[in-house]
């Protein structure tokens, strides 16, 4: 038989590991009798694991969310995939780098050497998305916030800051608008930032709500029946509304290029485009924008001789943005 505190070890694993566990089994797992068992749970209560007797015809036992947070088992596959993530945890946009480093500490400072020494091993530096400023950060009570009433399903009330504040000092100062009204869906973390996916009541529409510039209001709404998200997939669903095409994940505007490069200098460049080659020095290339125009500015970043396939839409936009670059380019050879 295991000494006392191993077999506590043992017991704490075994209870992580599933729900509810019948007494005769977590005995039988133990190698202890039933008496030894109760015993056992009654020290891990003592300890400040939450165990609750499970009534029933087989009985057993259940380890229970508790009001404080006891010590914690984990074995080397779920340590290590723990520190992973508190390291990487700058780039979440959630405003938890202090707090995810003092957990590493703690986390580290009781792992045993040979997993200590894995982690020292490991070293991940997170680098945010390159931006003209710094990205706001999500504050953690307001997610926590949102999670709940998505979870809950409760219509949610909140203030919303625009994107571009005004200056106060130069406008004329307006009514303060209502709360918006929303059926929460979703919180979803993309490109470190958090957004929220919700039903606006009010618009009667699907809307995408930047975590960030939300501030809840108390008390929530009543309970909603969960309506059906377009497309039904999240992912889908905001990579649409971001390329600006409504109930598709697909660009608003798609068209096909022959250019002079071989394939393989493209392919490493086109992201979600498709590159056929069409000789050593040719290839097709057919990839999407949000505008006709964006789409041929992106064309004309490869530097080389192009020529447009279809549609003919793209045809007009690069004739457009012909007009455009020669017009920049006069001007700029006038005398000034």
């Amino acid at each position: 038989m295991q000494k006392t505190s191993a077999r506590l070890l043992s017991l704490l694993s075994l209870l992580q590991a599933r729900r509810d566990w019948p007494g005769a089994v977590l005995a039988e797992r133990l190698d202890v009798s039933p008496r030894t068992l109760r015993r056992d749970v009654d020290r891990l209560r003592e300890l400040g694991y939450p165990v609750r007797a499970v009534m029933g015809p087989d009985g057993g036992y259940r380890l229970d969310a508790g009001t404080q947070l006891p010590p914690l088992l984990f074995d080397d596959e779920q340590a290590v995939a723990l520190a992973v993530a508190l390291r990487t945890a700058t780039a979440t946009g959630a405003g938890i780098e202090d707090g995810a480093a003092r957990a590493l500490a703690t986390l580290r400072q009781v792992m045993p050497a040979r997993l200590r020494h894995r982690i020292d091993a490991l070293q991940v530096t997170s680098v945010a998305r390159s931006a003209p400023r710094p990205e706001p950060q999500a504050d953690t009570g307001v997610l926590m916030a949102l999670s709940a009433a998505v979870q809950a399903r409760e219509v949610l009330r909140f203030d919303h800051a625009p994107a571009h504040p005004v200056d106060s000092a130069d406008t004329v100062p307006e009514a303060v608008p209502p709360p918006r009204r929303v059926e929460p869906h979703h919180l979803v973390a993309r490109g470190g930032r958090w957004y929220l996916v919700a039903w606006d009541l009010d618009r009667e529409d699907w809307r995408v709500f930047r975590a960030d510039r939300i501030t809840p209001r108390t008390p929530t709404g009543p309970r909603f029946t969960p309506r059906e998200l377009p497309g039904e997939d999240v992912a889908a669903f905001l990579t649409g509304r971001f390329r600006g095409s409504e109930g598709s994940a697909d660009w608003p505007c798609r068209g096909t290029v022959v250019l002079h490069l071989p394939a393989s200098a493209v392919s490493p460049h086109a992201a979600d485009g498709t590159v056929e080659e069409l000789g050593p020095d040719r290839c097709r290339l057919t990839t999407g924008s949000w505008s006709w125009p964006s789409l041929a500015a992106a064309f004309c970043l490869y530097d080389t001789d192009i020529e447009v396939v279809g549609p003919p839409a793209l045809q007009e936009a690069f004739a457009g943005l012909a007009g455009r670059c020669a017009g920049a380019a006069e001007e700029r050879s006038r005398p000034r």
